[in-house]
């Protein structure tokens, strides 16, 4: 009786669950969720930080891709790696903001500093990543910043702008 009972309760399970659509198999072809804005310009970053430069020049906007070879934007990253030689591979978001263009137009930049500067008042770099609007996940454009001078500190070298 003992066992009719067991039965009868694997069976009820199952039928619940199947009636609950429990038991319906897991589509073949799952899409992975499209990453936030942050998450695509961290991956850029990280995959030009592990010298995966392929993966990080497909994340380019493809206006960006048709402007240089994947040999040229190997030589344009290469000052992000450089940073990360010298401060490791570990980075977070430091900050998010709109930089006004001088002909009106605006970009969203995000700024990572390195994890090992985290101490710091101040990062002594950050790693930036630009894209044309909020629904944009394709990296316009990329670079490293110092951090800006006080107004009582001149530049090494007037004139000069990147």
């Amino acid at each position: 009786m003992l066992k009719i009972f067991r039965r009868g309760l694997v069976l009820m399970t199952v039928a619940g669950g199947a009636a609950l659509g429990l038991g319906r198999p897991a589509p073949l072809a799952q899409t992975a969720p499209r990453p936030g804005q942050a998450q695509a310009a961290g991956l850029f970053l990280r995959a030009v930080l592990r010298a995966n430069y392929p993966a990080a020049y497909a994340r380019l906007a493809p206006e960006v891709r048709q402007g240089f070879s994947l040999k040229q934007f190997v030589a344009a990253a290469h000052p992000i790696w450089k940073s990360g030689q010298r401060h490791g591979t570990q980075i977070e978001l430091y900050k998010l903001g709109v930089r006004l263009g001088d002909r009106g137009g605006s970009r969203l930049f995000y700024n990572f500093s390195f994890a090992a500067d985290s101490a710091m008042k101040s990062p002594s770099e950050l790693l930036e990543v630009t894209f044309r609007d909020t629904a944009a996940r394709a990296v316009l454009s990329f670079g490293v910043r110092g951090q800006p001078r006080s107004p009582s500190q001149k530049p090494a070298v007037q004139g000069a702008r990147k």
